[in-house]
């Protein structure tokens, strides 16, 4: 994504905004669209955002100005993107069972040419 993320525990909504390079508005209306991103709030009610929060924020960013996604289309290949790793479990076991499939043409062709 070329951001270089500070390593830091916490980050204010400041911070945030500049290594992003949007406006502090912007990420207050993210944080409300998308539900990935919840900083925790100080005793001030100040906003604190963790590294995965900026990371998510920064994908977030990439998916609206670069792949020209609208809001509703983010939300929808986050959930996709978020439902994954589940997903890879089952062409796994499709790739095996084929494998065993050719496993067993071969030592076919094995035994008629033997």
């Amino acid at each position: 994504m070329g951001i270089e993320i500070p390593d830091k525990t916490y980050f204010r909504i400041g911070e945030i905004s500049k290594i992003l390079g949007v406006e502090p508005y912007v990420v207050r209306y993210w944080e409300t669209e998308f539900r990935t991103v919840r900083p925790i709030r100080t005793k001030s009610e100040q906003r604190l955002y963790r590294r995965k929060d900026l990371e998510a924020l920064a994908l977030i960013k990439k998916l609206l100005y670069q792949d020209r996604f609208t809001i509703a289309g983010a939300k929808k290949k986050l959930q996709e993107m978020n439902r994954e790793p589940q997903d890879v479990a089952q062409p796994g076991e499709e790739c095996r069972e084929k494998l065993r499939s050719i496993k067993r043409e071969l030592k076919a062709i094995r035994d008629l040419l033997s």
